[in-house]
């Protein structure tokens, strides 16, 4: 078993320890709970849910930083809504004489006490292995110029191996390295054989040049050794769950999965949680309207409400709606800056909560939206990205929505650069589509409310 499932398993074992003693324990201290009637069985329903919760936000993952303030928060809201649920499952669909239902009081502690309580020895467990991992390496294959892009991204994505760099012509050739400013082009069998201890994976760049016959023979022994061997492609997927741009053409869709643009049951069950919970959204936000409103006008006397035409599913247009950020007549930029002073002060307050995004719910209610997809574009940038960006129009396979996969894992798009970066995103969340992949998406959704990272 690999280090990595061996943490796994160990963080399972621990939570599902944690959950048994915390219940147990709070309800022996209140007298709901004795010592010949331990509870049980009916502790698989917080604990299927606690496990659920952690695994959407990464927190079964060894390559999870759950030193992060940003890790720590997201597992404190995972954890909170389980909670919720938790009460909300037991004390309304599960009928009377279920053994949770004897107290509030012990389910709620219960429930609040694993946020902290599981944090110490997931920090534990990383610090020590922190303490004892030596240097990490990926080995590439590929051309120069696809090295250089490969590690560019890696320290975009904060990866702490180092790229060791090689080529197949250096093994077939015995080429020299010549003027590359990489790590040095080395013989990759050397390469296997000095750092097989420490390599983490191996990257090859495809091409439809064959591995030598030693090479391969090597690289199967280390595949099943431990050491997994990637194409590029999959090695993005797997490893930041983004589709690499560099591998669209125009048959790239009639490949697997689009399950919510290709089966007509994934799209139906979508449609009737999007009506479900924007429906609940808009009762939710209906309250706080009034004072919204009044701040809206109250800052310079202007509508409260912002519409503009943006394009939905198949390229159809629509109307999207959303709270005034800015300034009625105002001229600059086509995007938006971070200190940009076009914005109102109530606006920047409702951009960085994305509260301003609130009245899309109508249009999630009308059908023109999803609340999660890619992102609804201005008509005007969709043009001129279609004419720079092969096969952008893909991102047009599935509804717009209020949030989405590129939304959490990258900031507001301020390029073309921004633009290829965050589509990349959004074509992994058409392909790969999942009700969990979009519980993971709510819940670093609000973990980017809380903590005002809205733009």
């Amino acid at each position: 078993m690999t280090q990595g499932r061996s943490l796994t398993l160990a963080l399972l074992l621990l939570d599902a320890l944690a959950v048994f003693l915390v219940f147990n324990m709070v309800g022996w201290l209140y007298g709901v709970v004795y010592w010949h009637t331990l509870l049980l069985e009916p502790l698989l329903l917080p604990l299927l849910m606690h496990v659920l919760a952690v695994y959407l936000v990464d927190g079964y993952s060894p390559r999870t930083d759950v030193m992060s303030v940003t890790y720590t928060s997201l597992h404190a809201i995972a954890l909170l809504v389980v909670a919720l649920l938790t009460l909300l499952l037991t004390y309304v669909f599960i009928p009377a004489g279920f053994p949770l239902q004897s107290s509030r009081f012990v389910l709620t502690v219960s429930s609040l006490l694993l946020v902290p309580l599981t944090l110490p020895y997931r920090r534990w467990f990383y610090q020590r292995r922190q303490a004892r991992r030596q240097q990490r390496y990926f080995m590439f294959l590929g051309t120069p110029a696809s090295c250089v892009a490969f590690k560019e991204e890696c320290r975009r994505n904060r990866m702490t191996q180092s790229v060791l760099y090689a080529t197949y012509e250096t093994i077939v050739h015995g080429l020299p390295a010549s003027e590359i400013s990489l790590p040095p082009i080395g013989d990759v069998t050397n390469y296997l054989e000095q750092y097989q201890q420490n390599l983490d994976a191996i990257i090859l760049r495809e091409t439809s040049h064959e591995l030598p016959t030693p090479v391969a023979d090597r690289l199967m022994q280390l595949h099943f050794s431990g050491v997994p061997t990637y194409t590029l492609e999959l090695f993005h997927e797997i490893y930041w769950r983004k589709i690499p741009l560099y591998r669209l053409n125009q048959t790239w869709l009639f490949q697997e999965g689009f399950q919510i643009a290709r089966e007509p049951v994934f799209e139906r069950l979508k449609r009737i949680s999007d009506i479900a919970f924007a429906s609940l959204g808009l009762l939710l936000a209906l309250p706080a309207f009034p004072l919204v409103a009044a701040a809206i006008w109250l800052g310079d006397r202007g509508p409260v409400f912002f519409r503009q035409a943006r394009v939905g599913k198949n390229r159809v247009l629509f109307d999207i709606l959303k709270l005034r950020t800015m300034r009625v007549h105002h001229d600059g930029a086509v995007y938006t800056g971070a200190n940009d002073d076009r914005i109102t002060p109530i606006g920047r307050f409702l951009r960085a909560t994305r509260l301003d995004e609130v009245p899309q719910l109508w249009n999630v209610l009308t059908g023109d939206m999803s609340l999660i997809g890619p992102r609804a574009e201005w008509v005007k940038l969709v043009d001129d990205y279609e004419k720079k960006i092969p096969c952008y129009h893909f991102r047009h396979l599935v509804k717009p929505g209020i949030t989405g996969w590129a939304q959490v894992n990258y900031p507001y798009g301020a390029n073309l650069d921004d633009t290829l970066h965050k589509l990349e995103y959004d074509l992994y969340y058409i392909r790969y589509f999942s009700f969990v992949l979009d519980a993971s998406i709510v819940l670093k959704t609000i973990h980017i409310m809380l903590f005002g990272k809205g733009r």
